[in-house]
């Protein structure tokens, strides 16, 4: 376990020896949850976007995103 320091930001700097291990780079996409006194942060793996599904043309994440929302909110509403 090693410490690591908020700034006045609120962001803090994953350990090298961290990133390494779950192989983080730059532009990957972290989960973030808490349970108790703990914030769990895991790497995101597995998203729909990374199985190429086309629709007569690549289908961004962003894209997929904003329909789950949608849906979401259709669903809230009863519509």
């Amino acid at each position: 376990m090693e410490e690591v320091k908020v700034t006045r930001n609120y962001q803090i700097t994953i350990p090298y020896w961290a990133r390494k291990e779950l192989g983080i780079e730059i532009g990957a996409k972290l989960l973030v949850q808490v349970e108790g006194d703990k914030i769990i942060i895991s790497k995101k793996t597995g998203d729909i976007a990374s199985l190429g599904l086309t629709l007569g043309r690549k289908i961004t994440e962003e894209e997929i995103d904003r329909a789950i929302d949608e849906a979401g909110r259709e669903i809230g509403s009863g519509s």
